[in-house]
């Protein structure tokens, strides 16, 4: 039911049931708050919202407040502007002074409050804890100096992803967030998903970076410096470049790269072809055999740090087939052997949605091969190296062939950064291998955009395959029981533990106000249709990698039946 509300004078349409914060922001009024997450139940802890309505003696928390019919609603009276600035100089009475260090300055919601209230000094001092930050963990840093104890990351890494790795520790002015017994994100539950960085206002909660090291080696003579680029990388770049979000810069990161003084650059969706290709011959190998167990995709690393610590009774069950970013970078290691010398270093570097990559790397997993890549940054590290650098992306034009593999545009394998596809490629690689044709329906929209989690059951040549796709590693457990009560009609199970798959993994731009992943979507699958390139056996790259690479052994130590 629709009703209307006074606020600043104005009569407004309201609906029945929702806060007065979501009645305001659908009306294009905005409120400050720091605590408030999207499709997650309101907690009021952050008090920045609060609005006076008359007849109530109190101010009133927007956030979680129902709206009442006749309601008349202040939004920035006198005072609610006091209230809410006596509120950032309470946050900010124990805040550390570094901004000018700190990662997340210009893009810290503390410090943009502050701005907005024009909170100018202090005037509230308390004396300020010592504590210690947490670098336990290879892939993000816990700060709790700059914790405004909003609750957010709790609730993302509880509510959304299941997992419980944090929580409020102590009591009243000595409460803080942390792990159980303060034991280190390491020794935690934690999965390294990094869903916790992208909503932390402050960078209590910030990835741990990279970028010196790579900015040594491409100063260095004596080193040739490799890059490839994951993706769906390219499609959310821009966010942080003040460039237009939907801006694609598929086409330009590779030029942009070249004059950041990477020697080679590499795109890694054609090693997202290959392990398609491969593991549809492993699904239907397995299907002649009657194996009747599933396997699981092994492309997640946050999918593979859950198995171990939460199920290790299925790791046996996960794919032997590396990562794509793990192929990539041994296939230009194999295939730049020819090019440098004997006295020349290759230093190898991998970019990606994803913090958990660093784990990957850093870390033995469960399939044991040579590591040739050196280093992973996130898209937001990228952005900082190409900020640096100083590039004018209004002067530089498009370049796409590589000295290691000249590749055309590969559609199937940008795919893989949504969730769904990867086995969307796989099943029609897997149609080719039974009838030896293209699978006319290109666009499976059953998987795509799956929700919670979506079961496919497919019938080619008198196979019936069954996939499942878990949107969200929140997701699996319930799937996971299944299979230990006997559930056997899935052949394959493709995980993404973040919520729509790579395009939203934890190394992605932070901006809690706009979400662009609709939009990061729709530009990869777009994408795929303007390459028309929708099958990864009819790329002749890919073929000519088989060929001259795979086919004659120089992937041998991989391991697995490549």
């Amino acid at each position: 039911m629709n009703f209307e509300i006074e606020v600043n004078g104005n009569l407004i349409k309201a609906k029945n049931g929702e806060t007065i914060l979501q009645a305001l922001n659908r009306n294009g009024i905005q409120v400050p708050t720091l605590c408030h997450l999207k499709n997650l139940n309101p907690t009021g802890a952050c008090r920045m919202c609060v609005v006076e309505v008359e007849g109530k003696e109190s101010l009133i928390p927007a956030c979680s407040h129902p709206v009442e019919e006749w309601m008349k609603i202040k939004t920035h009276s006198t005072r609610v502007i006091k209230a809410r600035k006596m509120n950032a100089e309470l946050l900010l009475s124990n805040h550390p002074e570094e901004c000018l260090f700190c990662d997340r300055n210009g893009n810290c919601e503390l410090q943009k409050i502050s701005e907005e209230m024009n909170v100018k000094e202090r005037h509230f001092f308390k004396k300020t804890e010592k504590y210690r930050a947490d670098y336990t963990n290879i892939c993000l840093i816990h700060d709790p100096a700059k914790c405004i104890l909003c609750g957010r990351c709790i609730r993302v890494c509880e509510e959304i992803q299941h997992i419980t790795a944090i929580d409020y520790l102590e009591r009243g002015s000595d409460m803080v967030v942390g792990t159980a017994f303060h034991q280190g994100l390491d020794n935690s539950a934690c999965i390294s998903c990094g869903q916790c960085i992208l909503v932390c206002p402050t960078g209590a909660l910030s990835e741990n970076q990279d970028q010196d090291i790579i900015i040594d080696s491409l100063s260095n003579p004596d080193t040739k410096s490799v890059i490839q680029v994951s993706p769906c990388v390219s499609f959310s770049i821009a966010e942080v470049l003040n460039l237009k979000p939907s801006y694609n810069l598929h086409n330009v990161i590779y030029s942009v790269l070249r004059k950041i003084g990477f020697n080679r650059v590499a795109d890694a969706a054609i090693a997202s072809d290959i392990i398609a290709i491969e593991q549809a011959k492993r699904i239907l190998e397995a299907k002649k055999n009657a194996n009747g167990k599933p396997e699981f995709a092994s492309c997640c690393p946050s999918w593979i740090l859950y198995a171990q610590k939460h199920s290790p009774d299925f790791l046996p069950y996960i794919s032997p087939l590396p990562s794509p970013m793990s192929l990539m970078g041994l296939l230009i290691d194999k295939m730049s052997v020819e090019k440098k010398s004997s006295d020349c270093k290759f230093f190898s570097v991998a970019t990606t949605p994803c913090i958990a990559k660093k784990h990957e790397l850093k870390v033995s997993f469960h399939n044991k091969f040579e590591n040739k890549i050196d280093e992973v940054i996130s898209t937001q590290e990228l952005a900082k190296l190409i900020k640096l650098n100083g590039i004018d992306f209004n002067d530089i034009t498009s370049h796409q062939d590589d000295e290691i593999i000249n590749f055309s545009p590969t559609g199937s394998g940008t795919i893989t950064a949504v969730c769904g596809g990867f086995t969307e490629i796989i099943i029609r690689t897997l149609y080719y291998l039974i009838t030896n044709s293209d699978f006319d329906n290109r666009e499976i929209k059953e998987i795509r955009n799956p929700k919670g989690r979506t079961e496919y059951f497919i019938e080619i040549g008198g196979y019936k395959f069954g996939f499942a796709i878990v949107n969200g590693i929140s997701n699996v457990g319930t799937l996971l029981d299944e299979f230990r009560k006997g559930k056997n009609d899935i052949d394959f199970v493709e995980v993404a533990a973040c919520n729509n798959g790579c395009i939203s993994g934890g190394g992605q731009p932070i901006n809690t106000k706009i979400d662009f992943t609709k939009s990061r979507i729709e530009n990869i699958y777009n994408y795929e249709k303007e390459t028309n390139s929708f099958y990864p056996y009819n790329n002749k790259n890919v073929l000519d990698l088989y060929e001259n690479n795979i086919n004659n052994n120089l992937l041998k130590k991989l391991n697995v039946n490549i």
